[in-house]
């Protein structure tokens, strides 16, 4: 399976209208749910038309997937999901992670400690600095 930063990169080149470009760059980047773009000031996003809808995010990040050659069934919410655990996997504090997804509970921000791909073997362990790293 590819790299979910790398398919992410690509979702985003690959898409070339602007607003959509722009909505899916918002939703990764702040770790968005749908439901809060959806509801954002309209005049943020598209001032001519007044809206933007659920289902249009939704078909604008399918047809992004589609042209990228994703074919595993995902949904817009994995931008929120990846923003989560790239976090996580740079060394953010899961209770600031909380924070900036907005969840009451910090049980529910613990699902993204079992999905990342956090390489466990380049933890290292506090002995070894308090030996000197030689063991000695």
């Amino acid at each position: 399976m590819k790299n979910y930063k790398q398919l992410n990169k690509k979702i985003l080149q690959i898409t070339e209208n602007i607003k959509h470009k722009a909505i899916l760059m918002l939703m990764y980047s702040g770790g968005l749910r749908v439901g809060e773009v959806v509801r954002l000031r309209p005049e943020d996003i598209d001032a001519n038309r007044k809206l933007i809808t659920e289902r249009t995010v939704q078909k604008i990040f399918q047809y992004a997937c589609k042209k990228v050659g994703i074919k595993k069934n995902v949904s817009v919410h994995s931008l929120r999901n990846s923003f989560a655990t790239h976090l996580l996997e740079s060394g953010i504090d899961l209770r600031y992670i909380q924070e900036f997804l907005g969840h009451k509970s910090s049980k529910t921000t613990e699902i993204y400690t079992h999905v990342s791909t956090k390489n466990l073997s380049a933890i290292k362990n506090p002995l070894d600095s308090l030996l000197g790293g030689g063991g000695t």
